[in-house]
């Protein structure tokens, strides 16, 4: 995932906390905790899979086709990053997802798109850090430490 990715994931947050409605959010409350449940040394690839799909959430909240289309792959890609940094990470994502949930609840779209950045680029430095390898998708990860600017809706 690249940083045009994760500003792509940022603007989504932002966008997705503009048009929330109390459905849509609790379908995201149910899913975080859904994979904040699943045990993570039994099964980490299928708890990373859950963790990933708040992607396709905040793009179903959205409503925007084009953006949709930019999102497509990102599931898979946040997938295939949390499997490199592994289950050591679980508490980490779960924290990050909870914090994100709440900026979306009180309408802080700032503090969603900021919690995603913050939230991809720390598992990016810890994916670094481990001396795993980037995922192999297109749209390749980049790698830590490029400076990301946030996007403005």
């Amino acid at each position: 995932m690249d940083d045009e990715l994760i500003r792509v994931c940022a603007m989504a947050a932002r966008i997705a906390c503009q048009r929330m409605t109390p459905p849509y959010l609790k379908a995201l409350h149910d899913s975080v905790e859904q994979a904040c449940c699943l045990p993570s040394g039994y099964d980490w690839d299928r708890k990373a899979a859950s963790h990933a799909e708040i992607v396709n959430l905040l793009a179903d909240t959205v409503g925007d086709p084009a953006l949709s289309v930019l999102l497509r792959g990102v599931p898979g890609q946040l997938h295939d990053l949390m499997v490199a940094v592994g289950p050591t990470a679980s508490g980490i994502i779960a924290g990050s997802r909870r914090r994100l949930l709440a900026l979306l609840r009180a309408g802080d779209g700032d503090g969603a798109a900021r919690e995603m950045e913050q939230h991809l680029g720390a598992l990016l430095w810890m994916r670094g850090v481990s001396g795993r390898p980037s995922s192999t998708r297109s749209g390749e990860i980049s790698p830590p430490g490029k400076k990301r600017t946030p996007l403005s809706a």
